[in-house]
């Protein structure tokens, strides 16, 4: 099974920015830890502060992979563009979030991504990418 995660704006500060809500550890050796835990899948990872190049990695991979996992961050709550971008293509697709986002500011609470996810998980932290993971083991590719 082959799945691509795919992190949005300010991702790449993960263990940096706001620990108290996003925690202390980066998402490279997270990644790392997964490919460790998971052998059997091909587990591929792109970040971008870039809303064209999100879209273009959907696109790129929308088709050829078994799932896509999202985290777009505040693009979740912005972007019509990415919300179409998953839309348009075949693979199915996990919206993830490290923090309860209905837990928190109004404005994050609306996703222009979710309608067109099989599914969203928040709130569980990092393990939020397991559970998308396990997801794609469990269900399958619906």
């Amino acid at each position: 099974m082959k799945l691509q995660i795919i992190n949005g704006p300010n991702l790449n500060l993960l263990g940096k920015r706001e620990k108290s809500i996003y925690g202390d550890t980066s998402f490279e050796p997270f990644f790392s830890s997964l490919q460790q835990q998971y052998p059997q899948l091909q587990l591929e990872y792109f970040q971008s502060n870039w809303e064209g190049a999100i879209i273009d990695k959907i696109h790129a991979t929308g088709y050829e992979f078994d799932g896509i996992i999202i985290n777009a961050g505040a693009y979740t709550h912005t972007s019509l563009a990415i919300g179409d971008a998953i839309a348009a293509v075949t693979t199915p697709v996990v919206e993830v979030h490290i923090s309860n986002v209905h837990a928190r500011e109004a404005f994050r609470h609306h996703s222009f991504l979710a309608k067109n996810c099989v599914g969203v998980i928040a709130g569980f932290g990092l393990n939020s990418y397991k559970l998308a993971i396990e997801s794609f083991i469990t269900e399958g590719t619906k």
